[in-house]
């Protein structure tokens, strides 16, 4: 008999069916027990009846993974108006010590810190599996949007020569006698595969040795990275990120809603255009002084209750930050030099994705080097390659775990990250 899911069981009314999962809860009354058996398709309840059956129920612990073959009838009562009864109950292993929290309760009632350190078993609480299955589907969105629009998914290296962003901590590591670092983003491999396929994205593992601990920062995170060739400025590229974060967030309804339902949260909605301002204006919104040189989360939060209040938007596009604050391979703004082609995407007062117009002459980037007092050497296989013909052209890179975080409201985006690495996590 082949194994079914909970899930389908209200197609199979009248019909033996087998099961198989873990053990989630066991209550037992005085002339019956139930069984309520967790799967990949969500819960499912068990009644027994027999003695024997009883007796084999009762001897089980939580997580014990068993296999259940019994008959489905309908019960308004049950979870999704189906039990199974008559059961045979065969264990599947020797029974599982249990957690040293209960999973079957409706919240974790662990300290998120007792949850990291237990992750196996904590991942698998309803709440936490569901921010994971929301995260899947958002990625599954951004592949989806950007290969209907013409994108090539590409894999670059994780071990790199140099850092991608001057200035900024890096892990380094030994790479056969010579030092090396990893990759805090695909930036200088995804700028070069546009002078391939003109259109590409990655999705990947990114490193950042910052030393903050904070609760919306990770050591390593996934990097949701897109770049295009033939823009015409910065513009372009918000118009693709706008189409990718609708996208996203249209699978995430269609294919996560029963995640959606158990963490009790709408998606929003992306609007048709994103209301921007210029760095500028966003710190006259923020009551920031005039020549603060970049936003401090305190400001990210008031312009995100300016664009909800003003524009009905969780979303607002923060356009042209300083030149000084920006990579080196950042375009400038032909019109205010000292200002940047570039922008910051916030979702609901925190940024969300960094984006905009990259140098393309090489010329451009000996100069802007040399102005930031940078050798060439250490970015040289990457800046040689607009010797030979690069198009205008711009990207974005949106932090998934930040995403997710956003989306469902979490306070903390270890909330919504698997195995997360951190200053002071490196296991499980």
């Amino acid at each position: 008999m082949q194994r079914i899911l909970s899930s389908q069981l209200p197609a199979q009314v009248g019909s033996t069916v087998r099961l198989a999962g873990w053990v989630h809860r066991r209550r037992l009354l005085k002339s019956v027990a139930f069984l309520v058996l967790r799967d990949g398709g969500g819960l499912a309840q068990v009644v027994v009846a027999a003695p024997a059956v009883r007796a084999q129920v009762e001897a089980l612990t939580e997580e014990t993974v068993v296999e259940v073959v019994g008959t489905v009838v309908a019960n308004p009562a049950a979870p999704a108006g189906v039990e199974v009864v008559d059961p045979t109950v065969r264990p599947l292993g020797p029974p599982a010590v249990p957690p040293p929290f209960d999973l079957y309760r409706p919240v974790l009632t662990a300290g998120l810190s007792t949850q990291l350190d237990h992750a196996p078993v904590a991942l698998r609480h309803p709440i936490r599996s569901a921010a994971l299955r929301i995260s899947a589907a958002a990625v599954s969105g951004f592949r989806a949007t950007l290969d209907g629009q013409g994108f090539v998914e590409v894999h670059t290296p994780k071990v790199v020569a140099s850092s991608t962003e001057s200035g900024a901590n890096v892990f380094a590591l030994d790479w056969f006698g010579r030092p090396a670092y990893l990759a805090q983003s695909p930036q200088f491999y995804k700028q070069l595969m546009v002078g391939v396929f003109e259109r590409v994205y990655e999705v990947g593992p990114v490193f950042r040795a910052e030393p903050h601990d904070t609760a919306r920062h990770l050591a390593q995170y996934t990097s949701l990275d897109v770049e295009l060739g033939f823009v015409a400025d910065h513009r372009g590229v918000m118009a693709v990120l706008r189409d990718t974060l609708a996208g996203m967030v249209a699978t995430v309804a269609d294919r996560a809603g029963g995640a959606l339902a158990t963490l009790g949260v709408t998606v929003p909605e992306v609007p048709a255009e994103i209301p921007a301002v210029h760095f500028t204006e966003a710190l006259k919104i923020a009551g920031a002084p005039a020549d603060e040189p970049d936003l401090a989360p305190a400001h990210e939060r008031a312009l995100g209750e300016w664009a909800l209040r003003e524009h009905g938007s969780d979303f607002l596009f923060v356009t042209g930050y300083p030149m000084a604050k920006r990579p080196f391979y950042t375009h400038p703004d032909p019109a205010r030099p000292a200002y940047s082609n570039g922008f910051d995407l916030l979702f609901r007062g925190v940024e969300l994705v960094t984006g905009g117009q990259r140098l393309h002459r090489h010329a451009d980037y000996l100069a802007a080097l040399a102005a930031r007092g940078e050798p060439v050497e250490p970015y040289a296989g990457y800046v040689d390659a607009f010797r030979h013909g690069m198009p205008p052209h711009g990207g974005f890179a949106i932090g998934l775990e930040r995403f997710v975080a956003r989306l469902t409201g979490a306070a903390n985006v270890r909330e919504v990250t698997a195995f997360p690495r951190d200053l002071h996590r490196l296991t499980p």
